[in-house]
């Protein structure tokens, strides 16, 4: 296949670099800093703009995972019109050059975050249930995902993947969360027993190719493994993971205090259920939350052989 994609030097763009230049796929990756794309990104060639495209036969999908972190800093005015215009506004220039070609790709497989649920509480969510649309966060995915829509007037089948946050080795969440937890200050955030959804790296990869592969795909799909998890769940998991305790609370008024309305996604959080990704036949590598952290932190776990072969 011949796929475009943006944000393609980030975390999750780098690991499907790598799985579809394996594939033989040819990529191109729509960068500012296209000089750095084949370093990055397993050869892929970098384009400055989409001009570059332009005469060179259709593509057959458009990945775009493109847009500012949304957790580096505090929602300020500035950094709101940033998270916006990296998102929304890149997102609508893309569908509309997408409509513009005289064969336009037969898929997009665009990004968007389980923040748009907003904070849910108690309340089981899945892809039908609505936004929440109480915070930035959640208003900024809403948006972002009707302009991935938009492409459907063209026939552009769009799978819109909402991510929970990511574990890798190396990046995400857990380059964050890995140094104080070493030192012995990781715990819980407040009080601990808001949901917090995750997904592994693999699985990652492994949707967003499933997704590409089925023509019958199409719409919401929750990006986040199937076992569900308090945040104090997490915190013990990943303590264990590090052979760490994990016996420091954040308390939530500091929280709040030092991060403004951006504390929702720490202290917020959705019981979230992939209902239609398990439907459409994913099956995830790595259910467990313990066994995805211990494999990715623990060399003694992830070197050990399956039980079988004990």
């Amino acid at each position: 296949m011949r796929i475009l994609l943006t944000g393609g030097t980030g975390l999750i763009g780098r690991a499907l670099c790598q799985h579809w230049q394996q594939q033989g796929h040819q990529l191109w990756v729509w960068s500012r800093s296209p000089h750095q794309v084949p370093a990055l990104c397993s050869g892929a060639t970098g384009i400055a703009q989409l001009a570059e495209l332009e005469g060179a036969p259709s593509l057959d999908a458009v990945v775009n995972l493109a847009g500012a972190p949304i957790a580096d800093r505090p929602w300020t005015a500035a950094r709101r019109d940033l998270l916006w215009r990296s998102r929304v506004d890149l997102t609508r220039a893309l569908v509309d050059w997408m409509g513009r070609q005289p064969t336009p790709p037969r898929a997009l497989l665009s990004a968007s975050a389980v923040g748009l649920y907003g904070d849910c509480g108690e309340q089981p969510v899945d892809e039908d249930s609505p936004p929440g649309m109480a915070d930035f966060g959640s208003r900024l995915c809403a948006a972002w995902e009707q302009e991935a829509e938009r492409a459907r007037q063209w026939q552009v089948r769009v799978a819109v993947l909402r991510l929970a946050p990511v574990l890798a080795g190396r990046g995400g969440m857990l380059a964050r969360l890995v140094p104080p937890f070493k030192l012995g200050l990781g715990g819980r955030l407040g009080s601990g027993r808001q949901w917090m959804p995750w997904i592994h790296i693999d699985d990652v990869v492994g949707l967003f190719d499933h997704l590409l592969q089925r023509p019958d795909c199409a719409g919401a799909y929750n990006a986040c493994a199937p076992e569900q998890a308090r945040n104090a769940n997490f915190t013990r998991a990943l303590g264990r993971a590090l052979h760490r305790p994990a016996l420091l609370p954040a308390p939530a008024w500091a929280l709040r205090l030092a991060l403004g309305e951006m504390a929702v996604l720490l202290l917020g959080g959705q019981r979230l259920q992939p209902r239609r990704t398990l439907e459409a036949g994913y099956r995830f590598r790595h259910p467990s939350l313990q066994a995805a952290l211990s494999g990715l932190l623990d060399p003694a776990a992830s070197s050990a052989p399956p039980a079988a072969e004990r």
